[in-house]
């Protein structure tokens, strides 16, 4: 590998760093607000239980811990992907004043964590093949 290479891939690990540790905060402060009245009427929308509204702030926590996580990383970045994709889909159409507006931040959430498991899918790949003897 030479030099230029070695130098451009420092600096691109070290911006996907930063999307993380950016997208960690947020997912953070997300998933601690899901757990205040602010979002009660939301999922009363959804119809699924207060319930439901817990375990997505849980989640978002959990992934949001795991994006600052060298060996979990990529994971998590699909995971939230994944979250934010379903979030985006109950925006469109289970919410009832729901809408394409309201998916927007989802979407742009679940293309942000995509990014990220794109740049982190060799730990990913690497995690899911078997164990050489």
């Amino acid at each position: 590998m030479s030099e230029q290479t070695s130098t451009a891939a420092k600096a691109g690990n070290v911006v996907v760093w930063i999307l993380q540790i950016a997208l960690a905060v947020q997912f953070f402060l997300n998933g601690y607000a899901l757990f205040t009245d602010q979002f009660v009427a939301k999922f009363d929308d959804i119809g699924f239980g207060q319930w439901f509204r817990h375990l997505t702030g849980v989640l978002e926590i959990a992934t949001a811990i795991g994006l600052l996580i060298p060996r979990v990383c990529g994971f998590a970045a699909l995971a939230l992907a994944g979250i934010m994709g379903g979030a985006a889909l109950t925006e469109i159409f289970l919410v009832t004043n729901g809408g394409l507006d309201d998916a927007v931040m989802p979407i742009i959430f679940m293309v942000w964590a995509l990014v990220i498991a794109v740049y982190r899918r060799e730990q990913v790949l690497g995690a899911l093949r078997p164990a050489r003897k």
